[in-house]
């Protein structure tokens, strides 16, 4: 009698039949580097600061802490991601006493927002085929 194949080794056996993403139509492969980056970007709050940033040169701290409704501590965090991977820039200054930090896409970063878009372009254009 044959053993039973455990519920692990059916999972992986089945993945390994599924495409993978970077095998659609339309893809190209990515290093572990670039499909880290894309996880970066992937998050609602980073892309929507990336996405807003490529239309406009520059926005205060404040400006897009009210596009996003978010709280300060949680755009700092996103923020500060960002600017690890050198998507963005950050000028610190004081304006009227206060303090006044103004973030800006960088060219690395505007790289890596249009690999995300390609890389959504991409999937949707493979769905619809399906």
């Amino acid at each position: 009698m044959a053993a039973k194949p455990s519920v692990r080794a059916a999972e992986e056996a089945a993945a390994r039949k599924r495409p993978k993403l970077n095998a659609l139509p339309g893809m190209r492969g990515e290093s572990d580097d670039e499909a880290r980056f894309d996880r970066l970007v992937y998050e609602r709050v980073r892309l929507g600061i990336m996405s807003t940033l490529a239309v406009r040169e520059a926005l205060s701290f404040s400006e897009l802490k009210s596009l996003f409704n978010v709280s300060d501590g949680n755009l700092s965090a996103h923020a500060r991601k960002l600017e690890e991977a050198k998507y963005l820039t950050c000028t610190k200054s004081f304006e009227d006493r206060r303090p006044k930090s103004v973030y800006r896409l960088t060219a690395l970063g505007r790289s890596a927002l249009n690999r995300y878009l390609d890389h959504v372009e991409a999937v949707i254009k493979a769905t619809r085929r399906s």
